[in-house]
């Protein structure tokens, strides 16, 4: 869901909700495809915290909407489970009449969609320190066994004030060796910024968020996803096999992009290296000269079949990745 702060709400009045007796339901503050996130007060502490709710589902048989119920608890006992200062804090869980909501903190400010929307592109200092901050929540999940599998900039929160990063929204989180609910019968995520080997059904693990990060520095640096196209199919073929070329407002994370864009994931730079350099560039102004022998190459086995839904047949593109600098010049 992700937009936790870019909607401004009054506070609740006569007609707020409450729920399990204890959160007030004042405002929404984002909505999305698995529901609505509000601001609340939890009337116990005398704090404010922000609430998900799920969407509820008519079309849903008794069975399925428990399975619902029963992923919704797990990604919250698996958030909860993580403690890192650019993870968001899950405080409770609480269902009523059936219905499960989260409790989270309550972070005052908007999203990096927002931001951008708003001011543009950030400046690459910024976007470096951002990566290493998003890098350490990523590694504190995945050692967890959590994969986040829908890293995009609405997912990504920024403290009014401190410009403290946190990610959220682990909604289709998925814990290693757990049962996917969310992967039966439906496509799950952001195509702008979901791995290629995740479009072509192929396995799935850290290095997938890794590559959803390499798109959303690039979004964070230029403007938009490196990815962007008019249809949901072009998306998709431009994920698996058009050259990546991003625009010259990346040069100065350039090599770290290209090694997390890999589209091999066995190729595809990690997160310590990827941070390593990051942090050379915070504190020097300069990225380290970084040699990969195949920085944006194509999926193994895939040079003329995607795997994907209505791509069949279409032509591969193997492209060796973005043009340096020079070469565009």
């Amino acid at each position: 869901m992700g937009s936790l702060g870019d909607h401004a709400g009054a506070a609740g009045g006569g007609n707020a909700r409450v729920i399990a007796g204890r959160y007030r339901l004042e405002a929404p503050l984002g909505r999305g495809g698995m529901g609505v996130v509000w601001r609340a007060t939890d009337l116990l502490l005398g704090r404010r915290v922000a609430v998900k709710e799920l969407a509820r589902d008519e079309t849903l048989s008794d069975a399925e909407a428990e399975q619902r119920r029963e992923r919704t608890l797990r990604e919250a006992r698996a958030v909860a489970q993580l403690r890192h200062p650019h993870v968001i804090v899950v405080h409770d869980v609480v269902v009523q009449d059936e219905q499960p909501y989260i409790v989270m903190e309550l972070i005052e400010g908007g999203s990096l969609a927002g931001r951008i929307a708003r001011g543009g592109p950030l400046d690459a200092h910024a976007v470096a320190r951002m990566g290493i901050d998003l890098l350490g929540a990523l590694s504190t999940a995945h050692d967890a066994g959590i994969l986040h599998r829908d890293l995009k900039p609405a997912n990504v929160l920024l403290e009014r004030g401190t410009d403290r990063v946190v990610l959220t929204d682990f909604g289709i989180a998925q814990l290693s060796g757990a049962t996917t609910l969310t992967e039966v019968g439906s496509f799950v995520g952001s195509p702008e910024y979901t791995a290629p080997e995740r479009m072509a059904g192929e396995r799935t693990g850290p290095e997938s968020d890794l590559w959803s990060l390499g798109a959303l520095l690039v979004t964070a640096l230029a403007g938009e996803s490196p990815f962007r196209r008019d249809s949901i199919g072009g998306v998709l073929h431009a994920v698996v096999f058009d050259e990546i070329r991003p625009s010259a407002a990346v040069d100065p994370l350039l090599p770290v992009v290209l090694g997390l864009l890999d589209r091999d994931p066995d190729q595809r730079m990690g997160a310590a290296e990827a941070e390593g350099l990051l942090r050379v560039y915070v504190e020097t102004g300069r990225m380290p000269a970084v040699v990969r022998e195949r920085p944006g190459a194509g999926l193994p086995g895939h040079s003329g079949r995607s795997g994907l839904p209505g791509l069949h047949g279409l032509p591969g593109r193997s492209g060796r990745g973005a043009p340096t600098p020079a070469e565009r010049e």
